[in-house]
């Protein structure tokens, strides 16, 4: 039997929100053990002058408790 645990993150990026999440996946990987999926609970951008600075996800990540 194993046992998760969901923990939520917030990374972003300047390029674009396929970056942003996968920048969220590796940092959660360097700290996290056993990640095992992400959802994606919202994408927003940071605007400066009305041009687009940052792409912002919020993640939900789930990873297996090692036991």
């Amino acid at each position: 039997m194993s046992v998760a645990k969901v923990t939520e993150i917030v990374a972003s990026s300047p390029k674009s929100f396929d970056d942003a999440i996968a920048a969220g996946i590796k940092r959660a990987n360097k700290t996290l053990k056993g990640v095992s999926g992400a959802w994606v609970k919202s994408m927003k951008v940071e605007l400066k002058d009305g041009k687009i600075t940052a792409y912002r996800v919020s993640m939900k990540i789930t990873f297996v408790l090692e036991g």
